[in-house]
């Protein structure tokens, strides 16, 4: 069983900044790829950044040059930071924990609010 409790979502203003972070418990920490999905209202959920455990990183082309995921092993801790933030941003941000040795199994958190205003 793994925990994920994320943090730091909140209202800010178009062209703002949040950083986000997702503490994680349960499992070594480092074996993990970490992922950062996002749903707006009425909408699917879908993957915003990832990072896995030798450090590669991913971005959705609608957060690319604006997000940075990084991770922090001796914390147990992935980040989100968000730049430039726009209004279709809006949405509940999850963090999401997989290993390939796990197969279909994986933990989500349970998600932070973050609400862009224009």
């Amino acid at each position: 069983q793994v925990n994920l409790v994320e943090s730091g979502g909140g209202l800010v203003q178009a062209g703002g900044s949040l950083r986000l972070s997702c503490a994680a418990s349960g499992a070594i920490f480092g074996m993990n790829d970490m992922f950062w999905y996002r749903q707006a209202p009425g909408k699917q959920r879908e993957l915003v950044a990832a990072i896995t455990s030798s450090g590669a990183t991913h971005y959705a082309d609608s957060v690319k040059g604006r997000f940075t995921i990084s991770r922090d092993n001796a914390k147990s801790t992935v980040y989100l930071q968000m730049n430039s933030l726009k209004p279709e941003d809006t949405a509940v941000y999850y963090c999401n924990v997989q290993r390939p040795s796990w197969g279909a199994r994986q933990y989500w958190g349970q998600g932070t609010q973050v609400t862009v205003s224009s």
